[in-house]
């Protein structure tokens, strides 16, 4: 096979690429050794975010960016992005509230903000946010963002460039990248069957996240620099601590902040830590130190006492940020930076160091910008992923309520909870799992949480999903719903539902 792109890595990053490539008319290629979004992608705090935090380290560039990315994908995702308003007490002793209120009112003006609402400030003695705080939380402030479903946007953007012509392969490793004759010769190492295959292409990108320097060196053995610094992330679900629907994020005394966010609606997520790491990024996993440190960090804000065994679940996810030589994980930059090898006459190398999810749309568009010289025809369309929306959000930001009113008239049989669920993962694409079904049994066994056998063939057949940890935990985030029992079930019947 001959391609003008080959993109090593399924992640935000690479599969964001592949869309704007594939919807340029270029010919694309992408490989993940694991699943979509099984690395970094899918272990985030799920937000679209300016970065308030980044303010304070003059970022602001990243924070501009990424601001005016947030009503843009909202409107090109509003099944899996929606607003969330977050309450960020004043804590004596910190940040002082003049402060807060400072970067806020930057916050709300750096981006062209026209959807969400800006920011207030909130009496926390009598607002709802605050009868879950202890009762020295007196002000607060109330700002917007954004909330995603991160492994959704990953697998949407991979569909809408296969659409567009570009071939997506899961579970196929890159073993070694040899330029030869002005092309890139790739040899495929399919991880199931271990067979291999090549690939040629005309230029190779190397979006692999925390494996980038991995790959540099050992499959490329490029001369590029490969100045990564991997930073460790992790994140606890407990419980849920409140009735409302708003976020929190808390200033802590060693500087950092925390998020505690409504999950899954029985839970909350808190995170994130930050240190850096060293290791196989495939095998990291929340330490006791880091459940340890953000228990500690929620208990210094909320009245419920939230204790280990309170803890249902923790993830943890490994950053792979651009070395800029910062003193501290937390200070090192958020932003993207992009390396190109370029040598003359040669098919050229371009590698994609750090970058945010809110951010991954503008990081494809600077990628082939770079490679346009090499590519004349991606100079048309540009800017197109600006505007068309991804699978299933063909329908208003404001228009969510309606979509799930659309269904239920469609299916009166079935009950609205499920019917959101399905709008919520799936948009306007619920209705092909539903097809024709007039009830739950039409939809085959269900396997607990309202997962059915005709949701599972689905994701198969159109989302590269293989195993129960790609259905429970990326695709659909039903694992938190399902008993022990149950997932084994579906683990052990996965193979044989076609």
């Amino acid at each position: 096979m001959q391609v003008d792109i080959a993109i090593i890595g399924g992640g935000i990053n690479g599969c964001g690429i592949a869309r704007d490539a594939a919807g340029r008319g270029l010919s694309v290629y992408l490989c993940e050794q694991n699943d979509l979004a099984s690395g970094t992608s899918s272990w985030s705090t799920k937000l679209i975010h300016g970065g308030l935090r980044y303010l304070e380290h003059y970022e602001f560039r990243l924070v501009r960016e990424a601001l005016m990315e947030r009503e843009r994908l909202w409107r090109l995702a509003p099944h899996i992005i929606w607003p969330l308003r977050f309450v960020l007490p004043v804590h004596r002793g910190l940040r002082p509230a003049w402060l807060l209120r400072l970067g806020l009112f930057l916050y709300d003006h750096l981006g062209g903000r026209k959807l969400l609402p800006p920011t207030r400030t909130l009496n926390l003695e009598t607002d709802d946010a605050g009868q879950a705080l202890k009762p020295d939380a007196r002000i607060g402030f109330e700002y917007s963002d954004c909330w995603v479903d991160d492994a959704r946007l990953v697998v949407l953007n991979a569909m809408d460039a296969r659409t567009r012509g570009a071939l997506i392969e899961t579970r196929q490793k890159l073993i070694s990248a040899i330029r030869k004759d002005g092309f890139w010769d790739l040899t495929i190492e399919d991880q199931v069957t271990k067979t291999s295959k090549h690939i040629e292409a005309r230029a190779l990108i190397n979006a692999a996240g925390p494996w980038v320097a991995d790959v540099l060196q050992d499959k490329i053995r490029s001369d590029l620099e490969a100045r990564v610094r991997l930073v460790q992330g992790s994140h606890i679900v407990v419980g849920r601590l409140f009735t409302h629907d708003r976020a929190y994020i808390f200033q802590n005394a060693d500087g950092r902040i925390i998020f505690a966010i409504p999950y899954q609606n029985n839970f909350t997520l808190i995170g994130t830590t930050d240190h850096d790491y060293q290791g196989d990024p495939s095998a990291v996993h929340a330490t006791e130190d880091e459940i340890t440190y953000l228990l500690s960090a929620a208990r210094d804000y909320f009245k419920a006492p939230i204790e280990r065994d309170n803890v249902v679940w923790a993830y943890s996810g490994v950053r792979p940020l651009y070395d800029d030589g910062a003193s501290k994980a937390q200070e090192a930059t958020r932003d993207y930076v992009l390396k190109l090898d370029d040598i003359k006459g040669q098919a050229p190398l371009l590698a994609v160091f750090g970058g945010k999810i809110t951010t991954y749309r503008k990081l494809a568009e600077s990628v082939l910008e770079r490679l346009m010289p090499y590519f004349p025809k991606l100079s048309e369309r540009r800017g197109w992923t600006a505007n068309d929306v991804l699978p299933g959000g063909d329908f208003p930001v404001t228009g969510f309520t309606a979509l799930v009113d659309e269904l239920a008239d469609a299916y009166p049989q079935f009950d609205r909870y499920y019917l959101l669920r399905l709008c919520r993962q799936y948009g306007t694409r619920a209705r092909h799992i539903l097809g024709t079904a007039q009830s739950m049994s039409d939809l085959g066994r269900s396997f607990g949480g309202t997962l059915t056998v005709r949701e599972i063939d689905y994701l198969k057949r159109e989302e590269w999903a293989k195993t129960a940890d790609d259905i429970l935990w990326r695709r659909t985030k039903l694992g938190l719903a399902l008993s022990q029992a149950e997932r084994e079930a579906l683990a052990s019947a996965l193979q044989s539902i076609t």
